[in-house]
């Protein structure tokens, strides 16, 4: 059976099983529809929660990032898993017994205020939005090399898909079309890694690979062999960070708190059925996430050594055939600059820009790009980041089957996500805009339907900013980590820890925050993208971290603001203690 064949009968089954879940688990209510009826049980939940978490940024792109940017990138690897813990130990609990559908429903309640709620679901929609951007840009990327389509119409086929079985089913099918997802996915991750880590090194297991000597009979280690291959290809060491201590702490802060903020994360932890059960999920959720975690950073060095080994110094024309199926959906090129149809591989730009194709061969058979070779470098090849997880069994010779679960794992990471994330704005606007803010006398059947309409336009829009996304998977979604942490994360952190902070100061500094990390953003990113370099950010922090000082401007303008403004009402007080406090306590209390 040929490789293709393979990768469509992976993909239909997974999609069918998918589906098959989202129409036996449909949602018939509200509760399913917003939490999955509360009764998950905290296994389950914890690998629905693992596949949530994991998204195309996680599968897709991350090792890709580690691979090109190496120590640089482990901000990603430290950020993402310690904020976890942080919404396992400081959040989740607390939240679960609140016992709300959402996260806006906590700050409308909490800070006793509608336009508190409107804020929260305006912030939300915010974070879901320029996340989900990634998701499906990961989505375009599988659909197109994998389905022999455009990233267009990858992206339209993926919109199909998650809207059968988030519109439909809502948290409840989402919930068990996620556990498969997790299933497909890490799989999917691991199997290759096993494969790439014993043709290197030797020993199947990656985590232990990557410490472990190379078996070229040169006696130095994988990361030794990396630094001394990139070093002479003129790259900096892949061992050594360019990035700044300060930008460094920054970007892991922001993508900690940012992690404690995400709502679609947040809001899973109400589907279990008491708050026990919630530390419970985060503990099986963590255990699930570390597997894909830990061994990231393997595949990312196995994937740079690989590449380097096929491209560098090979005649185009005995190039592997990865090469030229990447080439053809415009995921990597080769200009010949000395015209000798040999590929060179080293630092620097090798043209102008992105690739853009012409209908052309070149003397060689490549295809030609209008862009402008870059004359100031040797570099004669473009990869984009985002395929090398998903290049790496092809780059790696490893069997077709492979491959095919490579291209079934990448689209449950993606899709699962983006699911999560779409019921996240569908509730927003159904339950905390409509229900509880503008038409509270509106009937459950006609809540529903809202949801559901809200879903789909939200699949609309999430399928446009994947056709046109603002930057890598990775860099995408640690945007929307920033704007979370700016945002959402101080509001709810004051919300449980602190009985003193009113709804003036919540509104002020969310407000606050969110536009001051998202007009940093939009300058530095779109705006200004040629001013984007350290001299020129504040304190020397990238848009990726600045979520960092947006979250202390938030508690910083939230604190005044509730210093010069009338305290929370009484009953708001005891709810905070009603939240922190364990059932039973005061009547256990010694006076």
């Amino acid at each position: 059976m040929s490789t293709q064949t393979l990768i469509y009968l992976f993909v239909g089954l997974s999609f069918a099983l998918y589906i098959g879940i989202a129409i036996w688990s449909r949602a018939g209510s509200t509760k399913e529809f917003y939490v999955a009826g509360g009764g998950v049980n905290p296994v389950v939940n914890g690998m629905a929660t693992a596949a949530d978490w994991m998204s195309a940024a996680s599968f897709i792109s991350m090792a890709g990032l580690i691979a090109f940017l190496g120590y640089d990138a482990s901000v990603y690897l430290m950020g993402w898993t310690g904020g976890y813990v942080l919404l396992a130990l400081l959040l989740a609990p607390y939240l679960r017994k609140f016992g709300q559908f959402t996260v806006p429903d906590f700050i409308g309640t909490r800070y006793y205020s509608k336009a508190a709620r409107v804020v929260a679901v305006i912030c939300l929609i915010f974070i879901s939005f320029t996340y989900i951007a990634g998701q499906m840009r990961g989505v375009g990327i599988v659909f197109s090399r994998f389905l022999d389509v455009s990233i267009f119409w990858g992206v339209i086929i993926g919109m199909g898909i998650v809207f059968i079985y988030a519109v439909l089913g809502g948290m409840k099918g989402i919930t068990y079309t996620q556990v498969a997802q997790y299933c497909v996915l890490i799989f999917a991750y691991m199997v290759p890694a096993f494969f790439l880590s014993f043709m290197i090194t030797g020993n199947p297991i990656p985590q232990i690979g990557l410490g472990s000597e190379v078996n070229d009979g040169s006696g130095l280690y994988v990361l030794q062999k990396l630094d001394l291959v990139l070093t002479d290809l003129g790259f900096a060491p892949y061992t050594d960070g360019s990035k700044s201590m300060i930008d460094v702490f920054c970007i892991t802060l922001a993508l900690m708190v940012g992690t404690a903020g995400l709502p679609h994360v947040i809001v899973r932890f109400f589907t279990v059925p008491k708050a026990s059960d919630a530390r419970k999920s985060a503990f099986w959720a963590l255990l699930f996430i570390a597997i894909l975690y830990t061994t990231a950073p393997a595949v990312g060095a196995f994937a740079r050594l690989n590449f380097v080994d096929t491209v560098n110094q090979t005649a185009y024309e005995d190039a592997p055939a990865w090469f030229g199926n990447w080439e053809g959906n415009d995921l990597i090129a080769w200009v010949d600059k000395n015209q000798d149809g040999v590929m060179q591989y080293s630092a620097g730009t090798a043209f102008e820009g992105t690739p853009v194709f012409t209908e052309e061969r070149g003397a060689s058979g490549e295809r030609l790009l209008a862009n402008a070779p870059n004359s100031e470098n040797t570099n004669e090849v473009y990869v984009d980041r985002d395929i090398m997880v998903l290049a790496n069994p092809e780059i790696g010779n490893l069997p077709g089957w492979v491959i095919a679960l490579v291209a079934a794992g990448g689209l449950a990471a993606a899709l699962s996500t983006a699911a999560g994330l779409l019921l996240v704005i569908s509730s927003s606007v159904s339950h905390d805009l409509l229900k509880s803010t503008f038409r509270p006398d509106i009937s459950e059947k006609g809540e529903l339907l809202a949801a559901r309409l809200a879903a789909s336009a939200a699949i609309v829009v999430a399928g446009y900013l994947g056709i046109y996304p603002p930057g890598w998977v990775a860099e995408v979604v640690a945007f929307a980590f920033g704007l979370a942490a700016s945002s959402l994360f101080p509001a709810i952190f004051m919300g449980i820890f602190t009985k003193s902070m009113n709804k003036e100061g919540a509104i002020a500094g969310m407000v606050s925050g969110l536009f001051f990390t998202f007009a940093y953003i939009f300058y530095f990113k779109l705006a200004n993208p040629a001013a984007n370099v350290a001299e020129n950010w504040l304190l020397g922090i990238s848009p990726e971290g600045i979520g960092v000082v947006g979250m202390v401007l938030n508690f910083a303008v939230a604190i005044a603001v509730s210093k010069m403004t009338a305290s929370p009402p009484v009953e708001v007080r005891k709810l905070v203690d009603s939240i922190r406090v364990p059932r039973g306590a005061a009547s256990a209390h010694v006076h």
